[in-house]
């Protein structure tokens, strides 16, 4: 995913309209953001967020409390490229929050837009603007803040994920689902089938040794209670 622009507006810090061109920043491969404590450098990051997922990571219940005091609504429009094997595709995801109270905000306005000759809405509801970006970058929420944004104090989480959910992320960042759980379950599927027939298999041995053992056991007893009849009858002759 390739940034082009961010426009932010009542977002924590940023109180007026605030638009970022990153097309020029890009154009060197790597650019640091940088600033005093307190400047908004986390908020250009809680900014694409939001935008993407609706969501700020660092937030309470993930969006809680985080209009600016002085304003009432707002306002996070994000500039992305994408681009594969057909070639780039340009989008753009913007949503709008309004204040409840001063904790809680509802969704105002949600769309998704692709750019093509003339620009078109692929969503705009809140699920479908979801569900379509995760589509469109196979990642979710947990993954874009863990693989590609960072959070601050969030790596040291990331280096201490388990195996598992490490290698999860790693299937959907890299498409490898089909390689990775999706693959282990065909496997297992067959392997968990034979050894159940082996089970049933050995179950069935060990139940005809122990009825024939039963029955082995039951002939000596048989045997020596003849013999011991015969040696009585031999006594008394």
């Amino acid at each position: 995913m390739k940034p082009i622009s961010l426009t932010i507006a009542g977002l924590h810090s940023f109180r007026e309209k605030q638009t970022i061109d990153f097309t020029a920043l890009c154009e060197g491969g790597v650019f640091g953001i940088f600033g005093p404590t307190g400047s908004g450098k986390s908020t250009i990051l809680d900014a694409m967020t939001l935008a993407l997922f609706g969501s700020v990571e660092r937030a309470a219940n993930r969006t809680q409390a985080i209009i600016n005091h002085a304003e009432q609504e707002l306002f996070v429009s994000f500039t992305f490229e994408l681009e594969n094997a057909a070639g780039a595709k340009r989008y753009t995801v913007e949503r709008s929050l309004k204040k409840v109270d001063e904790w809680r905000t509802r969704s105002a306005v949600c769309r998704l837009i692709e750019h093509r000759s003339e620009p078109v809405v692929l969503a705009d509801k809140l699920s479908e603007v979801d569900k379509a970006i995760e589509q469109l970058l196979g990642l979710t929420m947990e993954d874009f803040t863990r693989a590609v944004v960072l959070p601050q104090g969030k790596f040291a989480e990331f280096l201490s994920l388990k195996g598992s959910e490490r290698r999860q992320m790693l299937q959907r960042l890299f498409h490898l689902e089909r390689y990775g759980d999706q693959l282990n379950k065909k496997v297992e599927r067959p392997a968990c089938r034979r050894s159940a027939r082996m089970g049933k298999n050995r179950s069935g041995k060990s139940g005809a040794w122990r009825c024939f053992k039963s029955s082995a056991q039951a002939g000596r007893g048989g045997c020596a209670g003849a013999r011991g009849a015969v040696c009585q009858a031999k006594k008394r002759a």
